[in-house]
């Protein structure tokens, strides 16, 4: 099943650099519906405005790991979690999106991350 979807963490992911910020972008003019998934109670706007959805602290009445925030988010996008693609730097959310049936990245770094985000979204490299 292709990965039409991308989920990510804001603090430790899109804190790390413009190029993992980039990645959003290149993902939704490539298609991919994305969302911002992140325990923080506020983003900056500007970060916010470069997803399709936003799903911030308890809004959704569960949070990260439960396997259910990362089901709910992809019915937001019109996906299920096996068609998603979460990126995230704690392993313990790893665990939950994974147990969601999605594709999950562990962020370590930026050039990491865009290199496999690339390859599982089939985006050309820049």
């Amino acid at each position: 099943m292709p990965l039409r979807g991308l989920l990510m963490d804001y603090q430790g992911v899109l804190t790390d650099g413009a190029a993992v910020v980039e990645l959003v972008g290149r993902a939704r003019a490539a298609g991919v519906a994305t969302a911002l998934v992140s325990d923080a109670h506020a983003v900056p706007d500007e970060c916010a405005a470069q997803f399709d959805a936003v799903v911030l602290g308890p809004s959704l009445g569960v949070r990260k790991p439960d396997p259910e925030v990362y089901r709910r988010v992809a019915e937001m996008l019109g996906l299920s979690a096996a068609q998603c693609l979460v990126v995230d730097d704690q392993v313990r959310n790893l665990r939950g999106a994974r147990e969601a049936g999605a594709v999950v990245v562990h962020h370590r770094d930026a050039a990491a991350t865009t290199a496999e985000v690339e390859i599982l979204l089939e985006l050309p490299p820049t």
